[in-house]
């Protein structure tokens, strides 16, 4: 399928379906020589898999990954590096009620119209399933930033309106929603169960912050680095929207104000997100993105067959009743995979 391959330097290809047999990843322009195990990837798996606490799914995946190639006697070869995982909690029975319905807020009807077939088990390729693939290879390249000093961490900043006042990092991975104020966390949760209960679901917002970047990556004019950033954020079906630094607030602001100046130390504030005419500064990249509420909900709703027909459906099954504390991971490992390939991009520039 066109579509399924992302990077230039660094290059990923996913495959699989939401209810097939496996999904997975193929990594290319892999460094040689590089220590990676399954252990390693497997870190990031458990943080994006189904069924880790009342605000998520309860379908039972425990992305259990297998490295088929591009790995000898424990470090990477430089040669196509392939992750798979299979589906083990598949349920596509599910689907019979509605396969021939269109779902409000799904790719039901978009997919139909591209392809004039789909697949309806889950969604198929549009399924939030095939993330997993993304995270097992962001996980490989954030152990090639690693030994650049680089770190990324995202954590969910809003949920339903209800919005995280501090910035706690130690929090992040202690609380279920993945936000960055354990109060706000709290007040969260209970919305979601709330909603979950209704029948409903919710959004909100995941920041996310890139260290250790060094100035200089991006590439005018097409490809500068937020615009990178940001195809990959967009890539992924529940994100709706990016901003970077100051973003929007932007436009309330003037240009004394929204200019970072300099001093001997470097920038002064940091409204432009760490990114300037699309090449990194050296400061942190700072972007937010915003997450839709899931789409499968449980309360009618007004849609049409695959005849035309009016109908009314109510998706019901085993869903996220809120998105962001299974993005982070996700939104986490397209950093890395653009992070790195830029750096493997000015590399072969400056060679």
């Amino acid at each position: 399928m066109a579509g399924s391959t992302f990077g230039e330097r660094l290059k990923m290809t996913t495959f699989g379906e939401s209810h097939g047999e496996s999904v997975g990843v193929i990594v290319e322009g892999v460094t040689p020589g590089v220590e990676l195990d399954e252990a390693y990837v497997q870190v990031q798996m458990d943080r994006r898999r189904p069924g880790q606490s009342s605000v998520t799914t309860p379908r039972k995946e425990y992305d259990k990954i297998r490295i088929v190639s591009g790995i000898f006697e424990g470090k990477t070869t430089g040669t196509p590096l392939c992750i798979m995982l299979n589906n083990t909690d598949m349920r596509p029975s599910a689907y019979d009620d509605i396969k021939n319905l269109y779902r409000p807020g799904h790719a039901d009807f978009t997919y139909d119209q591209k392809y004039g077939f789909r697949d309806y088990r889950g969604s198929g390729r549009a399924s939030g399933r095939e993330t997993a693939a993304r995270v097992a290879a962001g996980a490989v390249a954030r152990k090639l930033l690693e030994r650049r000093g680089v770190s990324i961490v995202a954590y969910t900043k809003e949920i339903d309106g209800i919005k995280c006042e501090t910035f706690d990092a130690e929090a992040i991975e202690r609380n279920p929603v993945r936000a960055c104020d354990p109060a706000a966390a709290e007040r969260m949760v209970e919305r979601i169960e709330q909603l979950a209960a209704e029948g409903n679901s919710s959004g909100g917002i995941v920041e996310c912050r890139i260290n250790g970047v060094l100035p200089g990556l991006g590439e005018p004019v097409f490809d500068k680095l937020d615009a990178e950033l940001a195809k990959a954020m967009l890539s992924i079906g529940a994100i709706k929207g990016i901003e970077f630094g100051a973003g929007f607030a932007a436009a309330t602001m003037r240009g004394s104000e929204h200019n970072d100046e300099m001093d001997a130390n470097g920038f002064v504030t940091n409204n432009a997100g760490g990114i300037v005419g699309g090449i990194s500064t050296g400061a942190d990249i700072v972007f937010r993105v915003a997450v839709k509420p899931t789409s499968s909900i449980s309360l009618p709703q007004r849609t049409v067959d695959a005849n035309g027909e009016e109908r009314e459906i109510r998706t019901i099954g085993r869903h996220d009743p809120c998105i962001c504390p299974r993005v982070v991971p996700v939104i986490e490992a397209m950093a890395c995979m653009v992070i790195e390939d830029h750096y493997k991009r000015q590399a072969a520039l400056l060679s």
